[in-house]
């Protein structure tokens, strides 16, 4: 163990020992739970060893939360990029509600988000990790920003002892407070850049190790990629990033059972969407926006159990805490509360997910919306007529520029490869047959009713919900109509920028920052 590591495990101690002497340490402010957001950053639900990992080992620590708590096997994102997702979760609101459709801020809000609302309702708030994505516009106003240490020092985003620290600090805070507390720790991993991983794929010097490092030969392959050494070894990277992660989920349940809250906390976990690999992140397919939702609520959870039959999304996590805080909603919200899920009684209307892409971190739109049901996903991919290269941060991943480089002499691969850039307007999958979406249905007179279904089941939620797509969706036959739709939003991104068109990052390519 390095001197640094050594350091924060100190202060960790420090903190831990000193919980007891701040005021109502030994008791809960009130009955009601403290709340706990853990969340991971570009991680697919099938990385974890509780969602069906493959690889043996990923994730003890969550696994271990998982058979605690309730996990959910139907659980969505609503994006599959960073701010507009994590927005969506704690404002409670759809991208074109909340204003929040790419990484810009919105400071003319009119709606309260989790932080207002839980200070509202007597709770201590603390941030650690991504403070800039999940809010319209920052700084906010949480009560304690946890990216600076105890000794006023940023934290390494990185560094899995730090978060024992960091949540440490946070529980210490309210108990001097005299406040039960609403903390959000957000993980960075396995967000680019991955455990001793270079620009250019290299390995590099990490001095951040996981507890596990995984080999290019044991990494699974996903069904949406392709087996090659490049990719093989861009994913040990990766999932070595997803035990690292692991490893500051489990430093930040050790500081929770050393500070003696564990059996009064709701743990509520999560990641805001998937890998940062091709045809995963900043996409709509299934493994795009699939989330690892786990909840334990001590006393209202059954250890262990598993929800595989309702379909809830990141626009329920709000209402959902409010309830178990026992805090009023607000107007406006568009999600729904699932606690009675989590109180093991039946809720209806949880057959389907709605969901959507509007921009990326480069300011770039492609916008899309997608409808799924437990047996199928439908996408309309507004932008797309065949030569438009849509933008996304995977584009500059090894894998990306490795499939670049087949296709000019694999014709399956650069099938793949024009599907990834150019996309159709339309997808259907049957993703319970087919979870990889590898098969687009669309065209197939075998499953045309069903592709209609979707369709009328998308366009009266767009109705609902007052999106503004309902018209170009209604007109999607009509190419011209599309385009010069198409043509309004990307105006719309420069102007909101002075003048300056995103086409230097129309490629998309992925940065340590981006998404």
């Amino acid at each position: 163990m390095n001197f640094s590591r050594s350091l924060v495990l100190c202060f960790a101690a420090v903190l831990a020992a000193s919980l007891p002497c701040s005021g109502r340490a030994a008791e809960a402010p009130d009955s009601r739970p403290n709340i706990l957001i853990i969340t991971v950053d570009d991680m697919s639900a099938d990385s974890l060893g509780a969602f069906g990992c493959k690889l043996p080992d990923t994730s003890p620590h969550i696994d271990r939360l998982a058979s605690a708590g309730m996990k959910f096997n139907l659980a969505h994102a609503q994006a599959g990029n960073c701010m507009p997702s994590r927005n969506v979760m704690w404002s409670g609101r759809y991208t074109h509600h909340n204003r929040i459709e790419g990484f810009y801020q919105v400071r003319d809000v009119k709606y309260p988000v989790l932080t207002d609302l839980m200070k509202g309702g007597g709770y201590f708030t603390g941030i650690r990790g991504k403070v800039a994505h999940s809010t319209p516009y920052s700084p906010y106003k949480w009560d304690l920003d946890l990216d600076d240490g105890p000794d006023g020092k940023k934290v390494h985003v990185k560094d899995a002892p730090s978060y024992e620290v960091s949540t440490t600090q946070g529980i210490q805070a309210a108990k001097s407070a005299g406040k039960p507390f609403c903390l959000m720790i957000n993980v960075s991993d396995p967000h680019k850049p991955f455990y001793a991983e270079g620009n250019r794929g290299e390995t590099i010097p990490d001095e951040h190790v996981p507890s596990r490092v995984f080999t290019p030969e044991e990494v699974p392959i996903p069904g949406f990629l392709f087996d090659d050494p490049v990719v093989r070894k861009e994913l040990s990277h990766y999932y070595s990033s997803v035990r690292r992660a692991d490893d500051c989920v489990g430093a930040i349940l050790t500081a929770l059972k050393k500070s003696g809250e564990d059996e009064r906390t709701l743990i509520l976990f999560l990641s805001d969407h998937g890998m940062p690999l091709p045809f995963a992140k900043t996409q709509l397919y299934h493994h795009s926006t699939r989330t690892p939702l786990i909840v334990r609520w001590p006393g209202i959870t059954k250890a262990g159990s598993v929800d595989e039959t309702n379909m809830v999304s990141a626009v329920d996590f709000l209402p959902t805490l409010l309830d178990a805080a026992g805090i009023t909603h607000p107007t406006g919200l568009d999600g729904s509360s699932f606690a009675p899920l989590l109180r093991n009684t039946s809720q209806e209307g949880r057959d389907f997910i709605v969901k959507g892409h509007t921009e990326n971190a480069g300011r770039s739109r492609d916008p899309m919306r997608a409808i799924q049901t437990k047996k199928y996903l439908y996408i309309f991919n507004a932008w797309s007529n065949g030569t438009r290269v849509m933008a996304t941060a995977t584009s500059g991943t090894s894998t990306y520029r490795r499939m670049v480089a087949l296709a000019k002499t694999d014709s399956k691969i650069a099938g793949r490869l024009e599907v990834y850039q150019h996309r159709t307007m339309e997808e259907l999958y049957d993703v319970e047959q087919d979870p990889d979406c590898l098969h687009n249905l669309i065209g197939h007179t075998t499953h045309a009713k069903d592709a209609d279904t979707m369709r009328q089941m998308l366009e009266s939620w767009m109705v609902k919900y007052e999106d503004p797509m309902l018209e170009i969706f209604r007109k999607r036959g009509d190419a011209a109509a599309r385009e010069a739709w198409v043509a309004i939003q990307e105006k719309e991104a420069e102007e909101r920028v002075g003048g300056k068109k995103g086409g230097k990052k129309r490629a998309g390519k992925a940065t340590p920052d981006d998404e």
